[in-house]
């Protein structure tokens, strides 16, 4: 009898643990958990993790480049409201909860590969090495940032208001192994690179209309993502033809009707707005790689760069038509030195792949400076 009743209470304990916690809502105050899965809009089952009942997957056109990390992007809202659509930023309500899961995939034998990212609606625990969810939070104060790296069991995240590193090596598709030193951003390094207008807090970049106007591989079929948001009640005040709205480029595998232009704006875009907008922390230098940018001096072209000398490469103008070797803007996307490259964070190594695209772009444009 007494082996009966263990049996039974672990059999109740096993589908406790089974059935995930509501997202957790906090609009003010910081008593954030120190477990990731306080927050509750991520859970482990057969064999994946994956969000919860109500939470919802989404991806970008081109996303920002962090080392080849692939990434696991979740979005959740209180039930009963949702984000108000502009065609700059959305509005979104109090308790609304960013994830972002960074992972890299490996091979049967353990190791890391270097590829570039599908869309997945979960992540297969034994075929990639989870290293860190950072979570967006919108309060009453304004958006916090917070970071939560994961153990080596892979079953939990804690959060680490200090970041952390990791020594990796990646295998390349031509054999070649890449040696990054990955680094977890501290708290403040989350904010300052999310603080897209000086002086106005932390904002979300990833989730605007240009970025989220594409088809994400859902369980159930393809579907537009603002759309779908729509569906599910996140979002109002879509227009209706989201054929017309802004759609940023894929940089690496261009749609129809996507130039190579559009690829490289798209990658800037992505990679360094953030700063480069005239209204952002990089405003000073007078380079605005936004989209809302015409392509003219204030774009790069023929301007001469804020910084000289080791920072510049002893290149003359930011943007040389027709020579990427003459242009500071490819030798700092380039450089992997920390006080010359951009962008200053998120990146140990250079992105061969979309440097090849900005490089290509560049030796494209026409005219003489």
């Amino acid at each position: 009898m007494r082996n009966g009743w263990i049996l039974l209470f672990a059999a109740l304990l096993a589908a406790c643990e089974q059935q995930p916690r509501a997202p957790l809502y906090l609009p003010s105050g910081e008593n954030y958990p120190e477990k990731l899965s306080g927050w509750g809009v991520l859970q482990q089952r057969d064999g994946q993790l994956q969000p919860v009942d109500g939470v919802l997957p989404y991806d970008l056109n081109t996303p920002l480049f962090t080392d080849y990390a692939h990434k696991l992007r979740t979005l959740w809202m209180p039930q009963g409201s949702s984000a108000q659509y502009g065609e700059a930023r959305f509005d979104y309500p109090l308790g609304t909860v960013l994830s972002k899961t960074f992972y890299y995939p490996r091979d049967a034998q353990g190791r890391l590969q270097r590829s570039e990212q599908r869309d997945a609606e979960a992540i297969e625990l034994e075929q990639v090495r989870l290293i860190e969810t950072r979570i967006l939070l919108r309060q009453e104060q304004g958006w916090v940032a917070l970071p939560y790296v994961w153990d080596d069991a892979q079953r939990e995240a804690t959060l680490d208001w200090a970041g952390a590193s990791f020594d990796l090596e990646l295998d390349g598709e031509r054999g070649e192994v890449l040696a990054i030193d990955y680094q977890v951003p501290d708290a403040n390094q989350c904010a300052g690179c999310h603080e897209e207008q000086a002086g106005k807090g932390v904002q979300p970049l990833g989730p605007k209309a240009r970025h989220l106007n594409k088809d994400f591989a859902y369980a159930d079929g393809a579907a537009n993502q603002l759309l779908r948001w729509q569906t599910v009640g996140f979002l109002q005040g879509v227009p209706a033809q989201v054929s017309d709205l802004p759609r940023n480029a894929r940089w690496g595998e261009a749609r129809q009707g996507e130039n190579l232009q559009a690829q490289a704006r798209s990658y800037l875009d992505a990679n360094c707005s953030h700063c480069h907008n005239p209204e952002g922390p990089g405003r000073t230098s007078g380079l605005y790689l936004d989209p809302t940018t015409p392509l003219s001096i204030a774009y790069g072209l023929c301007k001469q760069p804020v910084a000289a000398g080791k920072g510049s490469g002893d290149r003359l103008v930011d943007i040389h038509p027709g020579a990427p070797e003459k242009s500071v803007l490819s030798f700092r996307l380039h450089s992997t030195d920390p006080s010359i490259m951009m962008p200053e964070l998120g990146r140990s190594t250079s992105h061969r792949e979309g440097l090849e695209v900005i490089d290509r772009w560049i030796a494209s444009l026409v005219g003489e400076c």
